[in-house]
């Protein structure tokens, strides 16, 4: 028998699930103890396929809109936030709702009131398209939010009033990525009105400062997660630029093509913010079935942030 050839692999500490991530599942989980199967969930819960069926087979039905809920049965709107339209159709069709939103996002919504009752112009920094963006720009009146998605966004920006703007982010983006279009809007706005607190969330940092500490060096980083999981397709721009000589998204152990690890001795592994720790688990194991491997953690932060469940279920 052939003696296995030794990789060392660097295990990314904080990965996988965040808080906001934990609270929407859990929603979902009680929502079926309280009210039975079926209960519906608008737009996947979280951005992971895995997640979501296994909540499937619990009794879950997920749905894109609103009118393919029947009235009588319990709908879960999902982290990413929903536009205003969404709660106030389902208060007009006394149907019985739960907000999973992520509080963090929740708290962008809040800014983005604040600032129109200011009568600010309104920036978005995020990606066109994305759940998490539609809902933030679904707050307030159509019209109301620009989005910005490059630097050359920012350039070819013209405000009614220059002397009375505002921007906020989504909460998923790549930290440096956002850092260089916020530069570039104080750059031609310097009274632009910034956010609070940092907008891009604690768990999504957390996991790009792991992954730039474990990146230098290894020759592959995989990154577990969806395709349209922002956080997870930044975790791999993150690896990348951080000095990994070659980076991939992958759903499962599955996804691998072990013809990536030739001539690699070090691999980098991490999960994006919606991903189960079980897959990361499969990762690992898939790897020592091949390779006499040493397991390294690499620990940037510790976590202990946690969101309460919505009051309809907290009883």
């Amino acid at each position: 028998m052939t003696a296995k050839r030794p990789l060392t692999l660097r295990l990314a500490a904080p990965r996988g699930f965040c808080a906001g991530v934990d609270r929407a599942i859990q929603i979902v989980e009680e929502s079926l103890n309280k009210w039975g199967a079926p209960v519906y969930v608008r737009h996947e819960i979280v951005h992971n396929r895995h997640v979501v069926e296994r909540l499937e087979a619990l009794g879950a039905i997920f749905v894109e809109e609103l009118d393919q809920c029947p009235d009588d049965r319990p709908v879960i709107f999902s982290a990413h936030g929903v536009p205003k339209s969404v709660p106030a159709e389902a208060r007009q069709r006394n149907m019985i709702f739960v907000d999973a939103t992520c509080p963090l996002v929740s708290k962008v919504h809040v800014e983005a009131e604040r600032h129109h009752q200011n009568a600010r112009e309104i920036v978005l920094i995020g990606h066109a398209g994305h759940p998490e963006v539609v809902g933030t720009m679904g707050q307030l009146p159509e019209g109301t939010v620009t989005l910005i998605e490059t630097v050359e966004d920012v350039a070819a920006f013209t405000p009614a009033n220059s002397a009375n703007l505002a921007f906020l982010t989504q909460t998923t983006l790549s930290v440096d990525d956002t850092a260089g279009i916020v530069a570039a809007l104080q750059a031609r706005f310097p009274g632009i009105a910034t956010p609070h607190k940092e907008d891009i969330c604690y768990a999504t940092t957390n996991r790009q400062e792991a992954v730039k500490v474990l990146a230098p060096g290894a020759g592959l980083v995989l990154v577990i997660g969806a395709r349209t999981s922002s956080n997870s397709v930044r975790l791999v721009e993150v690896a990348l630029r951080a000095g990994a000589a070659s980076a991939q998204l992958i759903a499962s152990a599955e996804d691998i093509d072990w013809t990536w690890f030739d001539g690699v001795g070090a691999l980098g592994l991490t999960a994006g913010a919606s991903a189960p720790e079980d897959l990361v688990q499969g990762v690992i194991n898939a790897c020592r079935e091949r390779f006499d491997v040493t397991m390294e953690t690499v620990k940037t932060a510790d976590e202990t942030v946690t969101f309460k469940l919505p009051r309809v279920l907290a009883g």
